[in-house]
């Protein structure tokens, strides 16, 4: 997630008038006069655009269908298996030069050419990387940079990326709706429970060298999550340099290396990180304190 980036130029996630077959609002991707770096001062990157990035209301996610064709299925299971939990991880780690998207959903999944094509059509490049079988399924993974060559650095746009494979297991996998938070509004079946954000969010600082530290973070998944931690952490000068974030099930996982002012977090401004973040994730979202 490169939020400490050497270009000038951003990305902002703006809608588009025109809708595809599916009927949900397409992406567009415009300039942004800010630094596209996130420095000691980090601009107000949700006050910065004329429609305001809000994902629990931006409803770029259809409703998925018992209809939805099996494009994406390999075929090789039956009705009555047990749904396994869908993992989409953003790796940010491990390929200096590229996004690298790795997708599980047991032995559900096939070649994916159609979230292949959706990924494209937010104006990116996807190369399939490689797929291995373990125990818990096939993994499927891609290598995704900008038009440009670059890496994916925006969290706007690395977050539009989670959606968009997230909507493409609701459409082809209607099962998998279950099993996602996204499910409760925009799939065909809701999660049997909801997720106590009180007890599911962990929270943890660690030293990361003289340079930097890492921070950990699990809570319950909602769209637009990846925008909002980043926009807290930033928004308390600390630098996010890069990291990892994966969505297994109900769950977000984020894995961030941090800094301040080039050099680890000190203890005192750790326990005002985590504190800010336990304030924003504890917090009722929009919709939740309209009830």
């Amino acid at each position: 997630m490169a939020v400490a980036m050497a270009s000038a130029a951003n990305c902002g996630v703006y809608f588009s008038s025109n809708t595809n077959k599916l009927n949900f609002p397409v992406f567009d991707f415009k300039n942004h006069s800010w630094s596209a770096a996130f420095v000691t001062t980090p601009p107000n990157i949700l006050e910065k655009r004329s429609v305001r990035l809000s994902f629990s209301m931006m409803g770029i996610i259809p409703r998925a269908t018992s209809s939805a064709t099996a494009v994406e299925s390999d075929g090789s299971f039956q009705d009555t298996d047990t749904v396994p939990t869908p993992k989409v991880i953003i790796d940010q780690d491990s390929d200096p030069d590229a996004t690298v998207v790795e997708i599980t959903f047991g032995d559900r999944l096939g070649a994916l050419l159609d979230t292949m094509n959706a990924l494209k059509n937010l104006g990116l490049n996807v190369s399939k990387a490689n797929v291995y079988l373990d125990s818990s399924g096939k993994h499927n993974k891609f290598a995704i940079t900008k038009a440009t060559g670059r890496k994916v650095e925006e969290p706007e746009l690395l977050e539009a990326i989670r959606l968009t494979i997230i909507n493409n297991l609701l459409e082809y996998h209607p099962e998998s709706s279950s099993q996602l938070a996204m499910g409760a509004t925009f799939g065909v079946e809701p999660p049997k429970e909801k997720v106590d954000v009180d007890i599911a969010t962990h929270i943890r600082v660690d030293d990361d060298g003289s340079d930097r530290s890492l921070l950990y973070v699990e809570t319950a998944d909602r769209p637009g999550l990846l925008v909002d931690l980043v926009k807290i952490i930033t928004d308390i000068n600390i630098t996010v340099e890069s990291g990892e974030f994966d969505t297994e099930g109900l769950l977000a996982k984020a894995k961030f290396h941090v800094s301040y002012k080039g050099k680890a977090i000190i203890r005192p401004l750790q326990q005002v990180l985590a504190n800010s973040l336990r304030y924003f994730l504890r917090r009722p979202t929009t919709e939740e304190a309209s009830f």
